[in-house]
């Protein structure tokens, strides 16, 4: 008979230890055969022949189960080297994060601000036609309403569409003398290259005595927060119209990208517009139940100065998720 544990332990692999076992124990197998022919022995011999066989069968399944594992574990070594990743051909991404640049740049514009003893107060993002339109002298059918495309809400109330309801809320629940600033997301129908229907605003506000806010007090802060956040810039006011303050201004920047000089930025004006102003108008004061006090206001879109503080030709980018874009601006 074949010495079949000197064959398992010659095994190489699984598939000769396969066909060894099927060579030994398989229906047509050496060891299988031999069970079969006792019926023929000799009856006196029957068991001593029938104990050989299952001696040997049991020491072939204790060499063939040891051989088994053996070979599996050299199996999934090969396998494991094969399937192995070298780690060291991938440098690690050491990756910071970093804010939003309309986050940055909001942080920049408080923090301004705060250094002079500003508070800042917020308010709700859903307002009502009082507080967003009617206590900042805007009356139901006032042409002005035509400025700002509302969203509107089913039982009259509205996504506000600036900050300046914060101002009244503020003055209705405060007494003079106030300092405050109201950053936050405002609405607004409005989707374009320099428009998206949600963006950011800073408002500022500022309430008094009589005569002790005065539009000299305003132009010398407005001139130092825009030197702040543009560096060398000169600063000009413009006469303008706003509901709510009487006397407006528009403030303009000389182009800090062509130092003035006129570039396609600047529509070759050599100046760009960055933020609104003007002292508090009567009938705002009178909404909140003010009197003999004087302030005044002003307001800017936090885009608008992250645009021109970073070069960004269309506003819809900075609210796409672009991680390459956004790598370029942190």
């Amino acid at each position: 008979m074949t010495d079949w544990l000197k064959e398992i332990d010659k095994a190489q692999d699984l598939e000769i230890l396969e066909s060894i076992r099927i060579g030994a124990l398989g229906k047509k197998g050496e060891i299988t055969q031999a069970f079969a022919a006792l019926k023929e022995a000799d009856e006196a011999q029957k068991p001593l022949i029938a104990k050989s066989l299952n001696e040997l069968k049991n020491s072939f399944a204790l060499a063939f189960s040891a051989k088994k594992e053996s070979l599996e574990m050299v199996a999934l070594s090969q396998a494991l080297q094969a399937e192995r990743i070298d780690v060291s051909r991938f440098a690690p991404r050491n990756e910071i994060g970093a804010l939003h640049p309309v986050m940055h740049v909001m942080d920049e514009i408080i923090d301004f601000f705060m250094q002079r003893n500003f508070t800042i107060e917020t308010g709700p993002m859903v307002e009502d036609d009082f507080h967003n339109f009617e206590a900042l002298n805007l009356p139901k059918h006032h042409p002005a309403r035509d400025m700002q495309d509302t969203f509107y809400f089913g039982d009259g109330r509205l996504l506000r569409t600036h900050t300046s309801p914060v101002q009244i809320r503020t003055m209705l629940g405060k007494k003079p003398p106030i300092r405050m600033i109201a950053p936050g997301s405002v609405f607004r129908r409005d989707f374009d290259i320099t428009h998206t229907p949600m963006f950011h605003q800073v408002e500022g506000l500022i309430v008094d005595g009589k005569d002790k806010v005065s539009f000299a007090h305003l132009k010398h802060i407005l001139e130092a927060f825009l030197t702040h956040m543009f560096g060398d810039v000169a600063v000009r006011f413009r006469p303008s119209f706003f509901p709510f303050t009487e006397p407006s201004a528009e403030v303009d920047i000389s182009c800090h990208f062509c130092k003035g000089e006129g570039c396609r930025v600047c529509k070759h004006t050599g100046w760009l517009e960055v933020l609104g102003c003007g002292m508090v108008d009567g009938n705002v004061f009178e909404a909140v139940g003010y009197e003999d006090v004087s302030g005044y206001a002003f307001g800017l879109g936090v885009e608008r100065f992250a645009m021109l503080l970073y070069g960004i030709g269309d506003l819809r980018s900075l609210f796409e998720g672009d991680v390459r874009l956004l790598e370029q601006l942190v």
